[in-house]
């Protein structure tokens, strides 16, 4: 898809940081892995949904799937697609990090990916609803608040947003 890449940051030689890669999901195995990833954290880690976190945007058309590799394996996932047919608006969700990797910066590099995606597809601006508790996190990537939090599947969310033709 023109516009899409993939965004990586190397292991740095005998410190322990995991070489990070951010792309879309290449073939069904990894489309498989980003939605295992989201059921992991949304399903049976935060409970927000019973069985499955999948819905009619997954199948759209329009839906771009990305992973976020540690050293080659799955490990992140987000979901990022237009909210118009200008492609002007862009919605990014499904922020999936496995908890025991948080501290891994692949949730920043996935953020990262998403913005410059969106951006390199003729995208001006992004929006998210962040869990609150994460809201800081977006700050330092660049995102600015919209209006007050309100319920989004259950649990408070702050709708964020980001210009894309200056970044994260």
């Amino acid at each position: 898809m023109p516009g899409a890449s993939s965004r990586s940051t190397p292991a740095l030689s005998g410190s322990g940081v995991a070489a990070i890669d951010c792309r879309l999901a290449a073939g069904e195995d990894e489309l498989e892995a980003h939605f295992e990833l989201r059921r992991a954290v949304f399903v049976h880690e935060q409970e927000l949904f019973a069985l499955d976190d999948r819905d009619e945007r997954d199948d759209e058309p329009t839906t771009l799937h990305a992973v976020g590799l540690l050293d080659g394996e799955p490990r992140g996932a987000v979901r990022l697609y237009p909210l118009e047919a200008s492609w002007r608006e862009w919605k990014g969700d499904r922020l999936a990090v496995l908890p025991e990797l948080r501290t891994h910066h692949l949730g920043a590099e996935l953020v990262r990916f998403a913005v410059s995606t969106a951006g390199g597809l003729g995208g001006a601006r992004m929006v998210a609803h962040v869990q609150l508790p994460n809201v800081r996190f977006f700050e330092h990537l660049g995102w600015r608040r919209e209006g007050t939090p309100a319920p989004f599947h259950g649990l408070d969310h702050q709708l964020m947003s980001i210009r894309l033709d200056r970044g994260a």
